[in-house]
């Protein structure tokens, strides 16, 4: 039996000891009365208040005892709870005290290591309750968002106080979905005390097994503010490199556009155009220019050397030599050319300029440019236009106005090299009516057919004109009197054998001639004209269809000699 179950089987033997003690003590007073009695009392009084008084102190020892050991059993029991390696005590044996003592030193250091844990954790750790208060948070709050702990804590509402406003209702229901089922990762806001916000990746998970009243709920989160900036900055650059992309799209697009635009506009003009690069290779060309050098609508020319181009249009030149050695006086210079002319065997006329191309800053040459143009009707049309300022357009003879020019020019040539013009002024006999009695058509036809006949006996180098109406003249070069007359001769014979049908009736004239000799009869164009025309009217005076020579001063016209006179200088008829 154990000593305190042996206190507590006494207590009643000692409660009624002393009831025994009070009942002697009342018959003590009844049998003995008086002081005797009294003294009596007295003693058993005192000694029956003693014995109550230790009974007391007893039964007093007796609680404490069971307290501590009912203390003792949930010690034990909590530490076990926190000590999953100590050996767990029976709850009815005793717990020493030193045993005790020792394993809440060992809890305490425990403890201690576990909080130097948390307050070195880099990341942020937080546990809340089932209500979803905040009861502990981890010290590393302060540096990622510059609140304490304590602040935290004491805030009303953890996650309105440190979330931001933005992700406050989605952190608010992804932690009641933890609640009732599993563990969720995803990143939110926090906001740091300066008013700027944190990025974190946090982690949420359940606390305790029982899914319906779970005990709290864990969070863990890392800072990726860093991580978060670095994203926004690529974000940036993806979505700058995206708008530079678009940006040169829309320009390519525009470019290409312009590039058709420009390609339509030189295919469709006559100008043949040719760029070379640097390297002397082809680098874009137009329609005409294939059409000009006889290339195929669709020959392929991008890339090919410049000597293989010129290989392939020698047989086009009608002076190849030339040509080439023309190219390469206009590679030496980067100015603007000066247009050259090209003879091409089939009778056309193509012209070329070229020009240097510089950058776009003016500080290196990029290629050049040749510019061709088939000017073979231009030419036609110049010479047509020629023709008409300078021929009859009846009789397709030079006209008075070319008849000037050529004067000028042979007795300017003369002169430099000391030798004679001749100059043989015609007027015809009877042209005037024929005009009357058969039409203007009927002269017209005279005149184009002795227009044919006398240039018939006109040498290549004398040139025969008509100077208007029934006018004529010859201009001869390095010419002699004795030529002159000759020639003078040969227009009168062969006018004289033309026959000319009108109306059923056969008609005829005849032509008078003046013939004048520069610097022999005159110095000077006007004199020269004015001399011969001086011989021919003396022809006409003297009965026409004859020729006369101008005298020796040309403003003497008694001097004239005539084919007829007694000492002819040359002779007529």
């Amino acid at each position: 039996m154990s000593g305190e179950e042996g206190s507590a089987k006494l207590v009643p033997v000692l409660a009624g000891m002393v009831a025994a003690m009070l009942a002697a003590f009342a018959v003590g007073i009844g049998k003995y009365g008086g002081d005797d009695g009294a003294r009596v009392a007295a003693v058993v009084t005192i000694a029956a208040i003693g014995l109550l008084a230790g009974m007391a102190v007893h039964c007093d020892r007796l609680r404490r005892m069971r307290e501590r050991k009912q203390g003792n059993i949930e010690i034990a029991a909590r530490l076990d709870r926190l000590d999953d390696a100590a050996i767990p005590l029976a709850l009815s044996r005793e717990v020493r005290p030193q045993d005790a003592l020792a394993r809440i030193d060992a809890v305490s250091d425990e403890v201690r290591r576990l909080r130097e844990v948390a307050e070195g954790v880099y990341g942020l750790e937080a546990l809340f309750d089932g209500a979803g208060r905040l009861v502990w948070i981890s010290p590393s709050i302060h540096r990622i968002t510059g609140r304490t702990p304590a602040e935290c804590l004491a805030a009303p509402d953890a996650i309105a106080f440190l979330v931001h406003e933005s992700d406050r209702n989605y952190c608010l229901r992804m932690a009641r979905k933890v609640a009732e089922g599993p563990p969720a990762n995803f990143e939110m806001r926090l906001m740091r005390a300066d008013g700027r916000i944190c990025w974190v990746a946090c982690h949420w998970r359940r606390l305790g097994d029982d899914s319906t009243h779970p005990a709290g709920l864990r969070m863990s989160a890392e800072d990726i503010q860093a991580r978060k900036e670095t994203e926004y900055k690529l974000l940036e650059t993806v979505t700058e490199l995206r708008r530079a992309q678009a940006l040169r799209e829309r320009y390519l697009a525009r470019s290409n556009d312009e590039r058709q635009r420009l390609s339509a506009l030189l295919n469709v003009i006559r100008l043949g155009i040719l760029f070379m690069d640097r390297d002397h290779r082809v680098l874009y060309y137009n329609r005409a220019m294939l059409s000009i050098w006889g290339f195929a609508p669709d020959e392929n020319l991008i890339g090919m050397r410049d000597v293989v181009l010129q290989s392939r249009v020698v047989a086009l030149l009608e002076q190849p030599e030339a040509y080439f050695e023309h190219i390469a006086g206009v590679l030496q210079m980067h100015g603007v050319s000066e247009a050259h002319e090209i003879s091409l065997r089939d009778g056309r006329i193509v012209t070329d300029v070229s020009t240097v191309v510089e950058s776009a800053e003016g500080q290196r040459w990029i290629g050049r440019v040749w510019i061709y143009e088939d000017v073979t009707e231009e030419r036609k049309i110049a010479r047509k236009m020629v023709e008409l300022a300078e021929r009859d357009p009846l009789t397709n003879l030079f006209n008075r106005r070319r008849f000037h020019e050529e004067l000028n020019r042979l007795l300017a040539e003369a002169t430099r090299h000391e030798v004679h013009v001749g100059l043989i002024a015609i007027d015809l006999d009877g042209f005037k009516p024929i005009n009357d009695e058969f039409g203007h058509q009927a002269g017209d036809a005279v005149l184009v057919g002795l227009a044919r006949a006398v240039g018939g006996v006109i040498r290549r180098n004398e040139m025969f004109f008509r100077l208007g109406g029934d006018e004529f003249g010859v201009l001869v070069p390095d010419a002699e009197e004795r030529d002159l007359c000759e020639l003078a001769r040969r227009i009168l014979e062969v006018i004289d054998t033309q026959r000319f049908e009108f109306e059923g009736r056969s008609t005829s004239l005849t032509a008078s001639l003046g013939i004048a000799l520069f610097p022999q009869h005159a110095d000077n164009p006007e004199q020269l004209i004015a001399v011969a025309d001086q011989a021919m009217y003396c022809s006409k005076n003297r009965g026409r269809d004859r020729w006369t020579l101008a005298g020796s001063e040309a403003h003497e016209s008694d001097r004239m000699a005539s084919s007829e006179s007694d000492e002819p200088i040359c002779r007529g008829d």
